[in-house]
């Protein structure tokens, strides 16, 4: 497992409630997570199941997940936490951890075992980046493309940044997140100089002028479900997301839409429990059983992200509903991940306010 970048709060000990009995009075957990397809795999793999077997428990989606570290750091502040349980990107629950914003959890404790008896910690392994996160699954952020919009399809990240080659509205996130990655990429900058490049003003000014070249020609997206819909909606020809809703939009509803995988950022999402959660025994017992070997592997049945858990992998089969095998459509298959850069967690939870506030400066340019 990885060493923590800093001393992190001393673990509060958690009971555990075992067994499948429901509360005596019901208990309605909110569910923070980033809506469309994802959360659509969620309900179908976790939620919904989980209901069925304690029918005491209602869990009510929020799709506020992007907004999630500016949201508990108010509801702190406030005393008034009413989120039960966050799905969140690694970077974002280190920042969170390391303020004390968020719980310290027990890996072995809390979460179940592998069907082997393998423990947790060890079946997560490397995945488990900070001391409060639980990792769910490992996605990538890419881009896909209008294939009947698009006379030449686009075979590299300079291609984006190329509106001669290919004309037209581009998508791309709101957040410096990735779109300095690539810019510096797309500028010529080799990959393993990219960090060391941004972590100085030239590199960072660099990425902009780069950004600037296209900037006029962008839809800031802050939400995942919505380059699926402007690509869907013809009003961007080529845009940046998370390639499991790439496969929904694709696989699932057809639509005349590509993926692009050069360069495709590795990453990884995951479950965090901010401070003064309510509902606290009843959320520990559906962490359990929400990333146990089994369900990890249900949600790669309805959505083209990789569980966390080294156990689950062999049990990744086939599409619920389409019936294709969904390893090629992963972002680690081979013929996927020949361009990959690994989403560097503590170099964006030490620079991630800083960026935001010169990233939004350029923006409002």
């Amino acid at each position: 497992m990885k060493k923590f970048r800093k001393p992190l709060i001393a673990a509060a000990t958690a009971t555990v409630l075992a067994g499948g009995i429901a509360p005596a009075q019901a208990v309605d957990l909110v569910m923070v997570s980033w809506g469309g397809a994802y959360t659509a795999s969620q309900q179908k793999a976790y939620h919904d199941p989980y209901m069925a077997a304690n029918p005491g428990v209602k869990i009510i989606n929020d799709d506020s997940a992007a907004e999630a570290v500016a949201k508990i750091r108010a509801m702190n502040e406030t005393g008034n936490v009413t989120w039960a349980l966050v799905d969140m990107v690694a970077s974002d629950a280190i920042t969170l951890c390391d303020e004390g914003l968020i719980e310290v959890i027990d890996h072995d404790k809390v979460l179940a075992p592998a069907p082997d008896g393998t423990p947790a910690s060890k079946d997560f392994g490397d995945m488990i980046v900070s001391e409060c996160y639980i990792p769910q699954i490992v996605y990538s952020t890419t881009f896909g493309y209008r294939t009947d919009l698009v006379k030449t399809p686009p075979t590299s990240i300079a291609d984006v940044f190329d509106l001669k080659k290919i004309p037209g509205k581009r998508s791309l996130e709101k957040k410096p997140i990735n779109n300095l990655e690539w810019a510096l990429i797309a500028d010529g900058v080799p990959v393993s100089d990219v960090y060391d490049m941004l972590s100085t003003k030239a590199g960072v000014d660099r990425a902009l002028a780069k950004l600037d070249t296209i900037k006029d020609q962008v839809v800031w997206w802050t939400k995942g479900a919505q380059t699926p819909q402007l690509l869907a909606d013809g009003e961007v020809v080529i845009g940046s997301t998370y390639n499991g809703r790439l496969f929904s939009v694709i696989e699932e509803e057809k639509q005349p839409i590509a993926m692009m995988w050069d360069w495709q950022v590795f990453d990884l999402d995951g479950w965090v429990i901010p401070k003064g959660a309510p509902h606290r025994a009843e959320v520990m017992k559906y962490l359990r059983y929400a990333t146990d070997t089994q369900r990890l592997a249900d949600q790669a049945k309805f959505i083209s992200y990789g569980p966390a858990r080294k156990s689950s992998a062999p049990m990744v089969g086939k599409h619920a509903t389409l019936g294709i095998p969904m390893g090629p459509h992963m972002p680690t298959a081979p013929e996927n991940a020949k361009h990959t850069l690994l989403f560097n967690y503590e170099w964006w939870a030490d620079h991630r306010d800083e960026l935001n506030e010169v990233f939004n400066a350029w923006l409002a340019r």
